[in-house]
């Protein structure tokens, strides 16, 4: 071979040897998230339907209490068959649903599924009305079974929703920015939960003046206003451009038990997206308990009564707000692993702090800001992990197991909260939170590091 055409060979050769690798884009924050159109459309979409959900409780206990608890007469225990109702469809159907949303068009679940709750929430007046007087065997209101069946639909119309927003996000949002996307949407579904509980009655209590200012019948402007942030969010989400192909009419119908096997199976396999789905199953059953012993904590501070419980969540919400932001603008090129395994310890050590705060409100304070902090550096980065990780055609398989889970872990905390604070005391309860919160948080981190060096090792063999 001629000396010019080796040394074309050999610079060849160190050419490719001494390619440098492409340097990590520089984190771009929210600003293409929120010049995204699409997103925004959700966005909006989310804020309204969202806020409806939360009040929408609000609204019941209302009713409740104007039309159905008698004098002295505890409203736990019409409280409760609601709250039941609510729950029953999160467990059975969370799952079915996620199957569903695999086969359907994402955009029309979004959009039926909220002006149907809207149409249902609308419907109360009326029904109340018609039922007034009536029972529907003895004991039981006519009225008062309207209400639990249109919280059961309503309901069930949820778990259609969820995970179909969450199978949305990844089709409308690039890859690298879907540690923002998720930032956002943590951020606003934390402070719409605060603000739904904090401001509704307010806001009832105001859409009833409206009603009746310019004429309508008394008492019907809190479903107006539930009825109507269903629906508004249904007619914004119109708009929204998801570019799914269109299923084929004659495509077979979802075979439902299969279908979640398939789903179970790919958490099974795929470590990454389980731990993940586990870290937030722990992350909300913490923060369910929290809700209800926020209570007893705000009775046993000094500064504050019982009733402005909401006072210590919205501290929660803040600072979950700024990790998010921060997380959203500075966390695109770090490892949400790592991110995880400080979150959950930070969640742990604030939770230590709490139990000592029962006696001085900023002190609490500072501690439910601090794991509203924490929280987000868990929940951002694991939602990010498994819409990144799953594949498309599981997404929706996916989310409504992870639906159900986290309905579920929502769900369990409300039961034992009370019952653990009242046996053990609110300090023991939180050391105990802090204990799972850690213990989760580390035991998934040493499972995904067994996994990656698993993988690692598998390659090098392959090579």
């Amino acid at each position: 071979m001629p000396l010019s055409e080796l040394e074309t060979s050999e610079n060849t050769i160190n050419n490719k040897v001494t390619v440098e690798p492409k340097p990590r884009e520089k984190s771009q924050g929210f600003a293409p998230v929120l010049k995204n159109s699409r997103f925004l459309i959700l966005w909006s979409g989310q804020i309204f339907s969202q806020l409806a959900d939360k009040v929408y409780l609000v609204l019941m206990i209302a009713i409740i209490a104007n039309q159905f608890q008698l004098p002295d007469q505890p409203i736990s225990q019409w409280v409760s068959p609601v709250m039941i109702a609510f729950t029953i469809p999160a467990v059975l159907f969370g799952s079915f649903a996620g199957v569903y949303v695999d086969r359907w068009q994402k955009k029309s679940i979004l959009v039926i599924s909220n002006l149907l709750r809207g149409i249902l929430v609308l419907a109360i007046p009326p029904l109340l009305l018609l039922s007034q007087g009536k029972t529907l065997f003895e004991g039981v209101s006519l009225g008062f079974a309207f209400m639990l069946g249109i919280t059961f639909i309503v309901s069930t119309f949820t778990q259609f929703f969820a995970p179909a927003e969450q199978a949305v996000i990844p089709l409308i949002v690039k890859k690298r920015n879907l540690l923002a996307a998720n930032s956002l949407y943590t951020t606003t579904m934390m402070a719409l939960l605060i603000i739904g509980f904090a401001i509704g009655e307010p806001l009832l209590s105001i859409a009833d003046s409206i009603a009746v200012e310019i004429g309508l019948p008394s008492r019907i402007g809190k479903a107006l206003l539930v009825g109507g942030a269903y629906a508004i969010a249904g007619i914004i989400l119109l708009a929204l451009q998801t570019d799914e192909q269109p299923k084929s009419a004659d495509e077979k119908l979802p075979r439902v038990w299969q279908d979640i096997k398939d789903g179970l199976k790919y958490l099974e396999q795929n470590s990454t997206v389980r731990n993940a789905l586990i870290q937030l199953v722990i992350l909300f059953s913490i923060f369910a308990a929290l809700a209800v012993l926020a209570v007893s904590m705000a009775d046993q501070i000094p500064q504050i009564k019982a009733e402005e419980f909401g006072i210590l969540l919205a501290a929660a919400g803040v600072g979950m707000a700024i990790s998010s932001a921060i997380l959203g603008s500075k966390g695109e090129n770090l490892d949400p692993t790592l991110l995880s395994l400080i979150g959950s310890i930070g969640v742990a050590a604030s939770l230590v702090g709490l139990s000592f705060a029962t006696q001085n409100l900023w002190f609490a304070l500072s501690m439910i800001t601090l794991l509203g902090a924490f929280a987000a550096l868990v929940g951002v980065p694991m939602q990010t992990t498994i819409q990144s990780e799953t594949p498309v055609s599981m997404r929706g398989k996916v989310f409504g197991l992870q639906n159900n889970a986290v309905n579920i872990a929502l769900s369990l905390p409300l039961v034992l909260a009370t019952e653990a604070e009242a046996r053990f005391g609110l300090p023991a309860v939180m050391l105990g939170l802090g204990a799972i919160a850690a213990l989760g948080g580390v035991l998934t981190w040493y499972i995904l590091q067994e996994s990656k060096q698993s993988s690692s090792q598998q390659s090098s063999n392959k090579a």
